[in-house]
């Protein structure tokens, strides 16, 4: 199969555990990633779930990268309208600068998932709507042509870490426009639609000369089906959770959740959170995934799946390396750009 291989790590909390723990599970699944080859690692942006440890994306790039020495590492993503971009730029050249050549960044256009969040964070669920000036007031930081005049994003001024636009279908015309790498979430249909319409207006751009697509979701490898399934199941039952609770939990195992008695409700949810993954033994992901890389043309598979059984889930990351023929010592430094 030609195509990266990547990774994006949420930290997810377990029930029971400290969010503290789930943050140094990150930095050390990013070593075992960079030796099994995987191209990137990336970590997420949430904020007041309790599900989720991530919170600071360049604080943690920053810890993930001083641990690793050849993999690339970003974010998946900084959420663009919770910030200012002065201060997006100024993050991103101190990582560039700190770890030069191994810096990806990855923006998305999510505000907070409650109306308490976003006031916290100050700002409105409109704030989505300006996402492509923001990119194009973010250029100038880093191109030189400064949006306020007499003010430098320094040290970002002049580097180019690779960027990457997290969207869903809707926002292929946006990470065209700009000149982005596109990050489609989620293996669904219209994935394929999304990047042929960004593939036709990609505008080449400082960050990228030609249409760049990652497809990401969640995969998972084991020696059975059943399995491979059980390793969704802890995720599928969070997104079920907070479908019909409003809060997004900490996981709990694949037995507490069999175990469950959900509404018919929450059954619902959980059973479509199930759906629309990759999993199974090897050579059904492997079917799964090159099938999924034909319909869509995409140049690189990020790979997003979570679970309570670290153990289990390193082991599914392991098969699926070996699967793609990636090997230890075999990440490439550059990037694709």
């Amino acid at each position: 199969m030609t195509f990266q291989l990547s990774v994006l790590d949420r930290s997810r909390t377990r029930q029971g555990r400290p969010p503290g723990e789930a943050l140094r599970e990150t930095v050390r699944f990013a070593q075992e990633a960079e030796t099994l080859g995987y191209h990137r690692f990336w970590v997420s942006e949430h904020h007041s779930v309790p599900g989720v440890a991530g919170s600071a994306p360049t604080v943690l790039a920053a810890a993930v990268a001083g641990a690793t020495s050849r993999i690339r590492v970003g974010t998946g993503g900084v959420m663009l309208p919770n910030h200012r971009t002065l201060v997006v730029a100024e993050q991103f050249g101190v990582l560039e600068s700190l770890f030069p050549g191994r810096i990806d960044m990855g923006l998305g256009r999510s505000v907070g998932f409650t109306g308490g969040i976003r006031q916290a964070l100050g700002v409105s669920k409109d704030a989505m709507g300006g996402f492509g000036e923001q990119l194009r007031e973010l250029a100038g930081w880093f191109g030189g042509a400064p949006p306020v005049r007499g003010v430098h994003a320094l040290p970002a001024e002049g580097l180019r870490p690779p960027l990457f636009v997290l969207a869903n279908s809707s926002g292929a015309d946006v990470a065209a426009e700009a000149g982005a790498a596109l990050v489609i979430g989620g293996f669904s249909e219209s994935a394929a639609a999304a990047a042929e319409r960004y593939r036709a207006g990609f505008r080449p751009s400082a960050w990228w000369e030609r249409p760049y697509v990652v497809v990401a979701g969640n995969v998972a490898v084991a020696e059975t089906r059943e399995a491979a399934r059980r390793l969704l199941m802890p995720e599928a039952w969070a997104v079920a959770h907070s479908r019909t609770h409003g809060v997004f939990p900490a996981l709990r195992s694949a037995e507490e959740v069999e175990g469950m008695d959900m509404s018919e409700r929450e059954r619902g949810f959980y059973e479509g959170a199930l759906r629309g993954h990759v999993f199974g033994t090897a050579e059904e992901v492997g079917a799964s995934l090159g099938a999924l890389v034909r319909s869509t043309g995409a140049d690189e598979v990020l790979v997003t799946t979570g679970s309570y059984d670290r153990d289990a889930l390193l082991d599914s990351y392991r098969r699926l390396a070996a699967l793609v023929g990636r090997g230890r010592g075999a990440a490439d430094p550059s990037g694709a750009a």
